[in-house]
């Protein structure tokens, strides 16, 4: 004889472990759905380097760089049904002078249906770009990219480079305000 509870113990057993089934094939089809990257285009139009000093250091002198960019893509193939939604940004990749790998973020956006995935930007960096180590004099060319990062409803997160610009950009001389 079955009591009450032990049937109800069964029927959320089989639920769950249906849910669970579900779930994993959900995420294995958008894992498998992996389609190519989408071309872009991005191009860095002007750079200036101006001294300043850090708010966090108030005796310490830093560079800040101002990176004017254009940018155009199509992420409308990274849509499909199990998209949430893109994540993009701009970064800028390159090495100081103690040979240490950056990758500083100057721009980024929230990509929420396919009918916005039409990317097409000339603008400047939204955030502040700055070396650490005082200034920009020394430092090697830098790479700049457009990166995009897929957030599924159900999977994993999925990484990729949409564009990035041909050649390195080198850093000009620092500038005076006045």
């Amino acid at each position: 004889m079955h009591t009450i509870y032990a049937r109800v113990n069964n029927v959320s057993a089989m639920l769950s472990t249906c849910l669970m089934v579900l779930l994993g094939a959900v995420s294995l089809s958008s894992f498998l759905l992996t389609t190519t990257p989408p071309p872009g285009h991005l191009s860095v139009t002007n750079i200036k380097v101006f001294p300043g000093n850090a708010r966090r250091y108030a005796n310490k002198n830093q560079d800040f760089t101002f990176v004017n960019f254009n940018l155009t893509a199509d992420l409308t193939p990274l849509f499909n049904w199990n998209t949430k939604q893109l994540f993009l940004y701009v970064a800028a990749e390159y090495e100081n002078k103690q040979g240490t790998k950056n990758d500083v973020v100057i721009w980024d956006r929230i990509v929420r249906r396919k009918e916005d995935a039409q990317i097409s930007v000339a603008g400047r960096n939204k955030y502040v770009f700055r070396e650490v180590s005082a200034s920009f004099g020394d430092v090697p060319p830098a790479h700049y990219t457009l990166k995009y990062n897929v957030m599924p409803y159900v999977g994993v997160l999925t990484y990729g480079e949409a564009a990035r610009t041909v050649n390195p950009v080198p850093f000009p001389e620092s500038q005076d305000l006045s």
